[in-house]
């Protein structure tokens, strides 16, 4: 079936998506099956969405560009149940969709709100088996990095907290229309059933993290003065000198425990 010319609206960030080869290998890492409940996030030209509909039967996808919306409808209407919902994903309350759970979802997702997207969609994280994203590979690379590595940071500890992460594959730009100036990559998210450190205020994790990478050239001890103090941190069997980036994220949740507990 042949693609519809569209051109690309810089402003929604839209690289389309057209290697065959990068679509196969994507749905060999999904393995979609008939009756599991699928969103896709940015259908765009649909390069992803009519291969995987027609191994899912059924589909919701979230589209922010109405001009693109009748023509991948029509082009679904023989393969499948396409339903689309023309809609910014960031101003999508999922829990009014009709959707059952739990969900997969998928998406190419536009570079400039790739991570407030992937924290909003968190808020619903109990309904969500797991996600597949196409992301700016460094994103991808924070996203995943251990500490004491070059990508950890406050992204690293706060979807790692949330989620299992993994790297599945690199995308090169010349599989995109336009090429992107940087390269992508595939990851896969599973939201934890239980977090494996909870925190009773996730705020208050949130806040903490982010002063310590807010002043990552500081002893923790230094940066974290506000929220907790040396004698505590020794307790907890942290050393006062270490930086942010040495800290795991089960590291962060027991200080922000202690934290509420002194609070």
């Amino acid at each position: 079936m042949p693609k519809p010319s569209h051109r690309h609206k810089k402003r929604f960030g839209q690289h389309f998506l057209h290697d065959d080869n990068i679509i196969r290998k994507l749905l060999r890492a999904i393995r979609p099956q008939p009756g599991q409940s699928f969103l896709e996030i940015g259908p765009g030209q649909g390069a992803l969405t009519l291969p995987l509909l027609e191994q899912c039967r059924e589909l919701t996808a979230i589209e922010l560009d109405r001009d693109l919306i009748e023509s991948l409808q029509r082009r679904a209407e023989t393969v499948g149940r396409l339903h689309l919902i023309n809609a910014d994903i960031l101003q999508v309350d999922f829990s009014t969709l009709e959707l059952p759970t739990p969900w997969r979802v998928v998406g190419n997702l536009p570079y400039n709100i790739s991570t407030p997207l992937m924290f909003h969609l968190l808020q619903w994280a109990d309904r969500i088996e797991d996600m597949h994203f196409m992301l700016q590979k460094e994103v991808a690379e924070r996203i995943i990095a251990v500490p004491g590595s070059k990508h950890y940071g406050r992204l690293s500890v706060m979807m790692q907290y949330h989620c299992g992460t993994e790297y599945l594959f690199d995308v090169p730009p010349g599989c995109f229309t336009p090429p992107p100036k940087v390269d992508s990559a595939i990851i896969r998210l599973r939201p934890h059933e239980q977090p494996p450190f909870p925190v009773a205020e996730l705020e208050r994790l949130a806040g903490i993290v982010q002063s310590a990478f807010g002043q990552r050239r500081k002893t923790i001890a230094n940066s974290l003065r506000d929220w907790i103090d040396r004698d505590t941190l020794q307790s907890l069997g942290i050393d006062p000198k270490a930086r942010a980036e040495n800290l795991s994220p089960g590291d962060y949740s027991r200080i922000c425990n202690a934290t509420e507990t002194d609070s």
